[in-house]
C-alpha cells in the first residue's frame, strides 16, 4: 500500500497539470473576494457575505475550486488510461491502486481548499479589518460544508473518470449535470404545471451538496416553489452518496474488466 501511495504522490507532483488546477483554483477563488473588497468595503459583513467571500463564491456562483479539484480527480483516472499506463499500474492490486488515488486526491483538494480558504479570509482580513464570526455559526459550519463539498466534488471527478475510462466524457458530466440539467430541472419547478417536481430538488446530488455551503436557506427566486430541502449535513449525505454510488461502480467495473 505504501508503494502504491508513493506512486500516485510522484505522479500527482510531477504532473504540471496538477498545478494549472490548483494554482487555477486558487485565483479564480480569490478573485471573489478581490472584486467584493474593491467594491463594496464600506459595507459592513454579515455572515452571508463573510461565507461568500471566504469560499470563493462557491455558495453563490459556480464553485471554482472544487470544478478544479475534480479535473484532478479525473485526471487522476482519466490520463492513466488516455496514455496507456494503467495495464503496468493496476496489476496486481487494483483495489491498492485505486484506494491509494482517492486518498492522494483527498488529501491534495483538502490542503487546496484550506489554503484557499487562508487566502480568501486574509484578502478580508485586508480589505475590512476583520473576519467576523469566521470561527463562530453559522460561518463556521458552511466552511466545514465547504471543505466536504469539494472532498466529494472532486472524488467523482476520480470516479467518473475510471467509470468511463477516459477524460472526454467525464469532463462532460461533471460540467452538464450541475451546469445545465439540475439547473433545467429546477428551473422548470417554477412553471406552474411543472411545480410536482419540486420534491425531487432535493435529491439532485450537486444541489443538494450546495446546502452544505449555505449560512442561510436556499432561495431560487420569487416564482420558485418552496423547496424542503433536508439539513446541512443529510443534504451532503444525498452527494456523498451519488459520489459512492460512482466510485462504487467503477470500482467493481475496474476489478472485473481488462484494465
Amino acid at each position: 500500500m505504501l508503494d502504491a501511495l508513493r506512486f500516485e504522490w510522484t505522479r500527482l507532483r510531477t504532473l504540471r497539470s496538477t498545478y494549472w488546477m490548483v494554482g487555477s483554483g486558487l485565483v479564480a477563488s480569490a478573485v471573489i473576494p478581490l472584486v467584493l473588497g474593491l467594491g463594496a468595503s464600506d459595507e459592513p459583513l454579515h455572515a452571508d457575505a463573510v461565507n461568500l467571500s471566504v469560499n470563493g463564491g462557491a455558495s453563490f456562483v459556480i464553485p471554482f475550486l472544487a470544478v478544479f479539484m475534480a479535473v484532478v480527480g479525473i485526471f487522476a483516472t482519466g490520463h492513466e488510461y488516455r496514455h496507456g499506463t494503467i495495464q503496468p499500474t493496476a496489476l496486481p492490486q487494483r483495489s491498492r491502486l485505486l484506494l491509494a488515488k482517492i486518498l492522494t486526491v483527498t488529501a491534495l483538494t483538502a490542503v487546496a481548499t484550506l489554503v484557499s480558504i487562508a487566502i480568501n479570509a486574509t484578502l478580508v482580513l485586508v480589505f475590512w479589518g476583520e473576519v467576523p464570526g469566521l470561527f463562530d455559526d453559522p460561518v463556521r459550519s458552511a466552511l466545514l460544508g465547504y471543505l466536504a463539498y469539494n472532498l466529494i466534488y472532486a472524488l467523482t471527478g476520480l470516479g467518473l473518470g475510471l467509470l468511463f475510462r477516459g477524460v472526454p466524457s467525464a469532463l462532460v458530466v461533471i460540467f452538464l449535470m450541475p451546469l445545465i440539467i439540475e439547473t433545467l430541472i429546477v428551473g422548470l419547478t417554477m412553471v406552474p404545471a411543472l411545480q410536482w417536481l419540486a420534491p425531487a430538488v432535493k435529491f439532485l446530488p450537486f444541489t443538494a451538496g450546495e446546502e452544505l455551503m449555505l449560512t442561510s436557506p436556499a432561495n431560487f427566486g420569487p416564482a420558485a416553489p418552496d423547496i424542503d430541502f433536508f439539513d446541512r449535513w443529510a443534504s451532503g449525505g444525498v452527494f456523498a452518496a451519488f459520489a459512492a454510488l460512482i466510485i462504487g461502480a467503477s470500482w467493481i467495473q475496474f476489478k472485473k474488466r481488462d484494465a
